[in-house]
């Protein structure tokens, strides 16, 4: 009996062992399971400030801030490097007299079978911001981005609902979601852009902190 006796103590220990284990165990649901404690909440894709960066994403893509730079010569390319052949804003952002931008861009994006390094064209009309009125996107922080998108000064007088609407339906805007053979569209669908750019300006255009520049570009 001696043998039996022994063995039921050996199990009756195990079990208890196992419940003292079982009770400090930190799975249970009002406990957070590890590496979980003091995480950050996922942004709201309500949150307007979120839909801001959204916003900003695509207004400093190649395919935007190429003509929105920070000099008085357009940007080109998916690198963003100065336009070749010293083109120039001009006098009202149309180029230079002798080189207005229509002398190499048309009303359309040439064919494909053109090739690469083809000049891209607008049904409306290809054109720099003038130059007193540059709303300049590059080297702007988001912060200074968002900031002067809500100044009727830089803007044209232009208010948030304007601005829905020209982001929404400006064939130039648009381009840049078919910009022709070699070139990267914008890669945010135009759709999730403007309902981004909607859910930010109807909740009154609110700016992020003030944080680092995007790269130092012309």
């Amino acid at each position: 009996m001696r043998p039996f006796l022994d063995a039921r103590l050996f199990l009756l220990a195990a079990i208890a062992t196992a419940a003292v284990l079982g009770g400090c165990s930190h799975t249970s649901s009002d406990v957070p399971a590890a590496g979980k404690t003091g995480a950050a909440a996922a942004p709201s894709p309500s949150d307007p400030v979120a839909a801001w960066e959204t916003v900003r994403a695509v207004l400093q893509s190649p395919r935007c801030q190429n003509c929105h730079p920070a000099i008085d010569r357009p940007l080109q390319g998916d690198l963003s490097l100065a336009h070749t052949m010293n083109v120039q804003r001009g006098p009202d952002g149309h180029g230079l007299p002798g080189a207005h931008c229509s002398t190499c861009h048309g009303k359309a994006n040439p064919p494909a079978s053109y090739g690469p390094h083809q000049p891209p064209g607008v049904s409306s009309d290809w054109h720099l911001p003038p130059p007193e009125m540059r709303m300049t996107f590059v080297g702007r922080s988001s912060r200074e981005l968002c900031e002067q998108l809500k100044d009727p000064a830089q803007t044209a007088n232009s208010r948030l609902p304007a601005l829905i609407k020209h982001v929404s339906t400006d064939p130039l805007v648009l381009w840049g979601w078919d910009p022709g053979f070699g070139r990267k569209p914008v890669p945010v669908p135009h759709a999730d852009f403007v309902a981004a750019f909607t859910r930010w300006a109807n909740a009154g255009g609110p700016c992020p902190p003030e944080g680092p520049r995007t790269a130092s570009l012309p």
